[in-house]
């Protein structure tokens, strides 16, 4: 342990390593960002929005319960092992979307990616933040989800524009096997664990230990359970977005190419911007930002049901982008800087199980909504939803850090 040294520059070859991994995870939710409901729509005949959103229920179930898993095994067998056997249970997704003769394939598909993200998404997360030490976790984690949420919408480009040129199936899914060599070629033969790391920091945090990590990540911990609550809604909305703007833009008579394209700006100026937010999470208030940043999406949100031609939605998918880039960083660097050391993967574990059941949350609330009532009354409630969120974090989280003691209701 004398030898591991803590900070960016000092583990850069690691922490670019790690990056380029988290770029080959996010591809595989790219996969299926701007197809499946098309799939599901043209290939099998669904039309029921329920129905066609319910591979978001599954893959926002099974991620979340992975990510608290992930979290709670880190320690015991190391983060290395979790980040591999994530891209094995990815192998077979990429044959599941191309040969389902039904929609029961595609739930399958995405309970493996549930999987496939929980593990690998979750442990890129928390190697970087050992690696980088106390002083640049925004912008390390800035880093991280700009790489993975780049190459979201990269391959949510590619793919689409592929069913646009050679029909739905099979070419936009090749991409996937490109993506799982590389990403379990890497993990296995160059990436290092980190637990070394989080020892070295453990001798020397002042933070003190959560008493009971579940439920002070989950509520107690004002600026822990500020997190968590905004966590779960910015995934609600997402969940939302994923799955109803492709149905929405349809609606509207775009074109699959065209909504490959207007599907992607969102995901590309999510991760494009985490460059610049992360950074923005070290230096200044971390409450400003989360409250701003879930403002910003609020606004954009519910300009979208009143949306008509392309340039309000390029518009508005660029507000989404921002107020999204400006948290999702900054929810990362906010549990780090509340959690000692040896508390940290177990608690962002568990913010990243209630963060991702806000996929299953917000597809069933979407799916109910828009079947009852419209489309544009169920961006609309998911939108107002997401200002009552903004507010909980204006008015209940602290500026500055604070002793975990002195920081519960």
């Amino acid at each position: 342990m004398k030898n591991v040294q803590l900070g960016l520059k000092e583990n850069w070859k690691q922490f670019t390593l790690l990056v380029i991994i988290n770029g080959f995870v996010g591809g595989m939710i790219g996969l299926e960002r701007s197809i499946l409901p098309q799939i599901a729509t043209l290939d099998f005949g669904i039309s029921a929005n329920t129905a066609i959103l319910s591979f978001i229920v599954v893959f926002g179930t099974v991620k979340a319960t992975t990510n608290y898993f992930t979290g709670a095994l880190a320690h015991l067998f190391g983060k290395k092992k979790l980040l591999v056997i994530g891209w094995i249970f990815g192998i077979p997704i990429p044959f599941l979307l191309l040969y389902a003769p039904n929609w029961n394939w595609i739930i399958a598909a995405n309970a493996l990616l549930g999987i496939n993200q929980g593990l690998t998404w979750s442990t890129t997360v928390m190697m970087k933040i050992d690696l980088v030490g106390e002083k640049q976790r925004g912008f390390a984690m800035g880093i991280n989800e700009f790489a993975g949420y780049l190459s979201v919408a990269l391959v949510a480009f590619l793919t689409g524009w592929l069913a646009g040129e050679y029909g739905l199936r099979p070419y936009p899914f090749y991409i996937g096997f490109v993506l799982l060599f590389f990403g379990l070629f890497g993990s296995i033969f160059l990436v290092k664990d980190t637990s070394q790391h989080v020892l070295k920091e453990a001798v020397t945090s002042s933070i003190s230990r959560l008493k009971h990590v579940f439920w002070e990540t989950t509520w107690k911990h004002k600026n822990l359970g500020s997190v968590t609550q905004a966590g779960l809604i910015n995934n609600l909305n997402d969940g939302m977005v994923w799955g109803i703007l492709p149905v929405f833009l349809a609606t509207k008579g775009f074109q699959l190419k065209e909504i490959g394209i207007l599907t992607a700006i969102y995901p590309a100026v999510w991760g494009i911007s985490q460059l610049f937010t992360g950074k923005m999470a070290d230096k200044y208030s971390k409450r400003k930002l989360l409250f701003w940043g879930m403002f910003l999406q609020t606004i954009a949100l519910v300009f979208l049901v009143f949306a008509e031609k392309t340039s309000h939605f390029l518009v508005l998918s660029i507000l989404l982008g921002i107020g999204t880039a400006m948290v999702y960083p900054t929810f990362l660097a906010t549990i780090a800087e509340n959690t000692h050391p040896l508390d940290r993967a177990k608690s962002i574990g568990i913010f990243r199980l209630w963060r991702d059941l806000g996929y299953a949350i917000g597809a069933i609330l979407t799916g109910i909504l828009a079947d009852f009532f419209s489309l544009e009354i169920a961006i609309l409630c998911i939108g107002i939803l997401t200002g009552i969120s903004s507010f909980v974090i204006l008015f209940r989280m602290n500026d500055s850090f604070l002793n975990s003691s002195k920081n519960t209701l």
